[in-house]
């Protein structure tokens, strides 16, 4: 009778154990320069690569990094945090984009401590955007370099309605090609709105463009940071049916092309800022707040003047 019981308890826990997953995903992932990506991906078994770490982060999961490395090229479709603080978490690729988010409608894609090299400015690759953003709600980036990359350093193009990011104390160097891209390219088909602060943009085709001929409109405040040596501008906002709107304060523009450049009829509202050693201080109408220094260039232009805003 013993025996009997004890092989019907074993026959009924197989139907269970059967449908057991293999593997559940962790809220908190690792990877290590030394890593395997056959691993489950813990802290004792790190993966290998950022795209070996995915598939097994939940959604609203973390994945860390638990020594330098060179962790890859990624496409997240979840919300995710990507943050890596232990010394270099590169990102190098020779096609494509670095990391490419194509998120749900409620998705987020927070990003910090990263290193991208696109390698596209030596030639010797085709990357086109260090990270992507072709849908999803937000995207978060901080304590980022991201540079040599063919389009741009971030590529905003989310067809979420209503997306917002946020880029602070990043540095994109290099990015872009020719006339065309730079270090974040605003390129919205709905419409978004975001947040740049404490951002060096240097050496790139442009340090910010925001283009409002691509059918969408965009709201951005840039503060805090340094447009310096863009081959075209340090500031590049176009305006095409619907409304765009662009506020700088406490900006740096020097020793670009243009310090501050308006196509068409975009809002661009300055304060604070000191704009000198570009070919051309302003092209096109910038409005000013008054408290701005525009001189030291080859041609300095003027800002249109605006009301001081009211003190509350």
């Amino acid at each position: 009778m013993r025996r009997f019981a004890l092989f019907a308890l074993l026959a009924g826990l197989v139907p269970f154990a059967a449908s057991a997953p293999a593997s559940a995903q962790a809220t908190r992932t690792w990877v290590s320069g030394v890593g395997d990506d056959v691993n489950p991906c813990s802290r004792t078994a790190p993966c290998k690569t950022f795209a070996g770490a995915i598939s097994k982060t939940a959604a609203g999961g973390e994945i860390n990094c638990l020594d330098p490395g060179g962790f890859g090229a990624v496409s997240p479709n979840k919300s995710m945090t990507i943050s890596c603080e232990m010394g270099t978490a590169g990102v190098l690729t020779n096609a494509g984009n670095g990391i490419n988010f194509n998120g749900g409608a409620t998705d987020y894609l927070f990003l910090k401590g990263l290193d991208f090299e696109g390698l596209a400015k030596t030639g010797t690759s085709s990357s086109v955007a260090g990270v992507s953003f072709n849908s999803g709600q937000l995207l978060h980036i901080e304590d980022c370099v991201i540079r040599d990359f063919l389009t741009a350093g971030v590529l905003i193009k989310s067809s979420t309605a209503n997306a917002t990011f946020v880029v602070t104390r990043t540095t994109l160097f290099n990015n872009g090609n020719g006339a065309v891209g730079g270090g974040i390219s605003i390129q919205p088909t709905v419409t978004v709105e975001g947040t740049i602060d404490r951002v060096v943009a240097n050496r790139n085709s442009f340090g910010i463009v925001a283009n409002g001929g691509t059918g969408g409109s965009y709201n951005i405040a840039v503060r805090d940071s340094v447009l310096n040596g863009n081959t075209q501008a340090g500031f590049l906002a176009s305006s095409g049916a619907a409304v765009t709107s662009a506020m700088l304060t406490r900006v740096v523009a020097m020793n670009n092309g243009n310090g501050i450049q308006a196509t068409g009829s975009p809002s661009i509202r300055v304060g604070s800022s000191e704009i000198t050693g570009n070919t051309f201080g302003i092209q096109g109408t910038v409005f000013s707040y008054g408290t701005n220094q525009l001189d030291g260039n080859g041609t300095n232009n003027a800002l249109t003047p605006l009301p001081a805003p009211a003190l509350k």
